[in-house]
């Protein structure tokens, strides 16, 4: 059996897999608030207790943040991860810690094509190096090199570099967001849950258009980026409706940034939490049209496949194929291998 963890500031989610004929197969999988423990630790005999004990041969955990040596200390929680300590308190052969990127782009590999929409099919003969930019609570990006033969996850912090406006109303975006931040603005800042809510206070306080009392209401007690969400994909409100055109349209841009950055001849993946529950307005061109406007390279980008990840557990996959995969290299046992009849 396999570990997978994805290790967030708010919650760890843990999952076990096997391989059934080279595939994985989904096992059983919890969830846990992660401020509630005080460690990764505790969490996972919590869920090995609620398992009633599986066997596990090894482990990969997707963390937030670059891993050096095995080890990563996290910002937004007071823990240090350290891989060797993992392995041994919870008597596991293998334990490995990677970016969450990282393992987003080694569950690309894993998935099925009813868990991937295209897009835009742009040349899908093309083989070439990957991008993947991945938007939900932070802004995550990753290179996936080719190699020749196959695609290597790279992870990157890109998703906090400089916020780059395109437009009148992107620059006082980005004045706005200077005085309110006090200084500096990243990606992150506006592509993402938070970024979302940042350009719905930008319209309403800086440009002057108009929170009914009962969009207010809603936005205080329910998720606002939820609220804004429904009511900008249905066109009911027009302040929620231009605040997911600002964000769809940079989301895009930003997508197309790592493009020529990474040379991502072989397709764009659109990760995260956000894009699937606002499909049908990344759909709708704002997104494609922001991403290839791109003056002299843009017909690079117009043959650029641009795919976007419908699967949640895309992370937890990558996280349990870099564990086999790993481990398979130290041990010279492959457990997928040997799942599959064929050979």
């Amino acid at each position: 059996m396999i570990l997978a963890g994805d290790v967030g500031g708010t919650k760890v989610v843990l999952a076990l897999y096997q391989f059934t004929e080279g595939r994985l197969e989904h096992v059983a999988e919890e969830r846990f608030p992660a401020r509630n423990y005080p460690g990764l630790e505790t969490i996972v005999q919590t869920f090995f207790a609620q398992q009633k004990h599986p066997e596990v041969t090894s482990a990969c955990f997707g963390v937030p943040g670059p891993v050096r040596n095995g080890r990563l200390k996290l910002t937004n929680l007071p823990w240090l991860l350290d891989a060797r300590e993992l392995s041994r308190n919870l008597n596991i052969d293998h334990v490995f810690l990677i970016n969450d990127l990282e393992a987003n782009g080694y569950g690309i590999g894993e998935l099925t094509k009813d868990q991937v929409y295209t897009l835009s099919s742009g040349d899908p003969s093309a083989l070439g190096n990957r991008g993947l930019v991945s938007a939900g609570t932070g802004l995550g990006e990753a290179v996936l090199m080719w190699n020749g033969k196959l695609h290597v996850p790279v992870a990157s912090e890109g998703g906090h570099c400089d916020y780059a406006p395109r437009n009148e109303t992107d620059i006082a975006l980005l004045r706005y967001l200077q005085t309110a931040l006090g200084g500096r603005v990243s990606y992150e800042r506006v592509v993402s849950g938070l970024g979302l809510q940042n350009v719905y206070s930008f319209l309403r306080d800086d440009q002057g258009m108009t929170e009914s009392p009962e969009l207010k209401q809603r936005m205080t007690t329910e998720d606002p980026n939820a609220v804004i969400s429904e009511l900008g994909e249905n066109g009911s409100n027009e302040l929620c409706a231009r605040a997911l055109d600002i964000f769809v349209a940079a989301y895009g841009a930003e997508a197309g940034n790592l493009a020529l950055k990474v040379l991502a001849t072989g397709g764009m993946f659109v990760g995260g939490g956000i894009a699937p529950k606002i499909l049908t307005k990344m759909r709708d061109g704002t997104f494609m049209h922001a991403f290839t406007d791109k003056g002299r390279l843009s017909d690079l980008l117009v043959q650029t496949p641009v795919h976007i990840i419908l699967e949640s557990r895309a992370a937890l996959m990558g996280a349990a194929a870099y564990a086999e995969a790993r481990a398979a290299e130290i041990s010279g046992q492959s457990v997928r291998m040997a799942s599959n009849p064929l050979g």
